[in-house]
């Protein structure tokens, strides 16, 4: 039997045919999967997908916590506050591109505002955002409740309160207090992973920086289904989740003090610092010039801002621990600690002061000129202040390396560790130091300089008050703090409470550090400070100061004391030192404006009754040089 092959014109024909045979099995398959997909999503699935679809309907808007509030020691006086206000965002994807223009216009002529000034928040480049964008704080409820009656026609417009910090009566607290204000990009980029966002309210310097994380509270949120114009279409699925409001914070500082501190130093470029020495509280800290946070509250808050800047006299400046100044004659509390402890002079030994002497190839002059102060052994230079004194024992018998050591014991060249930013920690010279610093040995004469508090050693005010509570606590040093207690915002409970920490303890003698303070208690007395500071209210003690800068006959004015001098409640103790700069006009003004203060505080009167107590002598007066 012959076998059968297909011709080449029937093996052309059945091609086709097998081509329709596997397209229609290829789209059957297809149409199977897609049929099967849709019943799982549509029947087997329903339920997850719409929820999902819920999702994408439903926004999400913040509720920004309130701050905590800030009080001085007592709780009752409270020192910062919330305003109410409200804050208008702008979400620009939520408009029509074609639209979102007229939108912000209309919004600028709504809210009374240059429109130039959101068009600087929200540039072209921003108009695909679907973050919103915040364009106006401290809008009035007149210009909200405009802004409600346009909602339909303002698309991406929303509103929210947000409360405002109400500084109350700052005055010179505004260093302690500082301010706040909105997240910065870097801000947020350090910030990142501890729950900020953009748009935050942010404490910039101060208690508000230092505790923020207690102060800012909790941000709650709302959560609604909207339609694509942002209204509310159904209360399913609404959540609201109520804002925490933050910690209350106490403060050591009272307030009454700090007014009466205010008021002594006045308007003298310059610091004060009141310290409890047993625990570390500051009970008052003024730096001179200060400003008013509440200007960030204020529409003209950036020509404000800016003109604080300008100011040559720094007043954003906390100069009680971010200015150092040569310590003059306060220093001399560290020099003779060292002589005592170091047996380096016998303390009953005698100097004679002719009111100069030659050194190298210059004239050194005591303050108090020719005949000087005589003969004096240790207890009646510190009285007297007597340079001559400690130059002969700081060169001769002490050597600088001692009187580093000792400078250091006492916390010069450290921080405090104070809970306030930005503290400078001073700076204690040494031979290392020069000599890689200018490539130059260390001379007698740098001995002589920082013998007296003069040279390169630089101390803050903060430190100053440090050192004179070393001498009162017979060595040791609490770490200064400005927080209290922190507080619940609704029930008024206190949650926790600082409690004294030693910063430093010294191994010099109790007994010796007592010989120190006998010293301090002479300049009071019958030396230097016996006329401005030897009041009837409290028996004090310490050392006054003069430390020349720039040209001559231009001195700061210090003060370091404390008080009562003797007493068996080293609790009621108190620490002061003030410093007032040279650029004010010479009055030798630290000496009575202590008085000032330990006549109002232990006298119990206010700074006008305490200056009429004390007689015309303690209103600004110019006065001659002392030391």
């Amino acid at each position: 039997m012959p076998l059968y092959l297909p011709t080449p014109d029937q093996k052309d024909e059945a091609r086709p045919a097998r081509r329709i045979r596997v397209l229609t099995v290829i789209f059957v398959a297809v149409f199977i999967i897609y049929g099967v997909k849709l019943f799982s999503m549509q029947i087997l699935q329903g339920d997850v997908y719409a929820s999902a679809a819920q999702k994408i309907a439903r926004r999400i808007t913040a509720i920004p916590a309130q701050r905590g509030e800030i009080y001085d020691r007592t709780y009752t006086n409270p020192l910062v506050l919330n305003s109410d206000s409200f804050a208008v965002s702008l979400t620009p994807a939520e408009a029509p591109q074609d639209e979102i223009s007229d939108v912000i216009g209309r919004v600028a002529a709504i809210l009374e505002i240059n429109r130039e000034v959101i068009d600087k928040k929200i540039p072209p480049q921003y108009y695909s955002l679907y973050q919103p964008v915040e364009i106006a704080v401290n809008v009035p409820f007149t210009a909200i409740a405009a802004l409600a009656e346009r909602k339909d026609s303002l698309p991406g417009v929303d509103w929210q309160s947000k409360p405002l910090r109400n500084y109350i009566d700052p005055g010179s607290l505004s260093h302690v207090l500082g301010y706040v204000g909105n997240i910065t990009q870097d801000e947020l980029m350090k910030l990142f992973n501890q729950n900020y966002r953009m748009g935050d309210i942010i404490g910039k310097m101060g208690v508000e920086k230092q505790y923020d994380e207690l102060l800012r509270g909790k941000e709650g949120r709302e959560i609604r289904t909207v339609d694509v114009r942002g209204r509310r279409i159904s209360n399913e699925g609404f959540v609201r989740e109520p804002p925490e409001m933050g910690k209350n914070v106490v403060l050591t500082i009272d307030r009454s003090i700090q007014t009466l501190v205010e008021k002594a130093l006045g308007k003298r470029i310059g610091a004060a610092v009141v310290l409890r020495p047993t625990t570390g509280e500051i009970l008052a800290m003024v730096s001179y010039p200060y400003y008013d946070p509440n200007i960030f509250n204020q529409s003209d808050m950036g020509t404000q801002y800016q003109a604080l800047l300008n100011d040559p006299n720094k007043p954003f400046l906390n100069r009680t621990i971010q200015s150092s100044y040569p310590p003059g004659s306060t220093f001399k509390i560290v020099m003779s600690t060292g002589i005592y402890a170091e047996n380096a002079f016998p303390q009953d030994k005698v100097v004679e002061c002719p009111g100069e002497i030659t050194y190298g190839d210059r004239l050194w002059r005591c303050h108090i000129r020719k005949p000087g102060h005589g003969w004096v052994n240790l207890h009646q230079a510190m009285a007297q202040s007597c340079d001559i004194y400690y130059w002969v024992v700081g060169r001769d018998h002490l050597g600088v390396e001692r009187i580093v050591s000792y400078a250091k014991d006492y916390g010069y060249g450290e921080l405090t560790n104070i809970d306030l930013p930005n503290e400078i920690a001073g700076f204690i010279p040494t031979p290392q130091w020069k000599d890689r610093r200018f490539h130059e040995r260390w001379q007698n004469g740098d001995t002589m300089n920082m013998s007296i508090g003069q040279g390169y050693t630089l101390v803050t005010p903060l430190q100053m008050a440090n050192m004179v509570a070393m001498t009162v606590n017979s060595g040791t040093i609490y770490e200064p703090h400005v927080l209290k207690e922190v507080r619940n915002p609704i029930t008024g409970e206190v949650e926790s409470s600082v409690e004294p920490k030693v910063l430093h303890k010294s191994d010099i003698s109790p007994s010796i550090l007592r010989a120190v303070r006998r010293d301090m208690r002479g300049v009071i007395a019958d030396g230097t400070a016996r006329f401005p500071v030897n009041i009837n209210a409290v028996e004090i003690a310490g050392k006054t100061g003069t430390s020349e800068v720039g040209l001559q006959n231009h001195w700061h004015s210090w003060l370091a004391s404390f008080a009562p001098y003797e007493t068996n409640n080293p609790d009621e103790r108190i620490v002061i030192a003030i410093i007032v700069e040279a650029v004010n006009n010479w009055e030798w003004w630290a000496p009575y404006a202590t008085a000032i203060i330990y006549q109002g505080i232990f006298a119990h009167q206010t700074y006008e009754e305490a200056v009429a107590t004390l007689g015309s002598l303690y209103q600004p007066a110019a006065s001659a040089r002392r030391e």
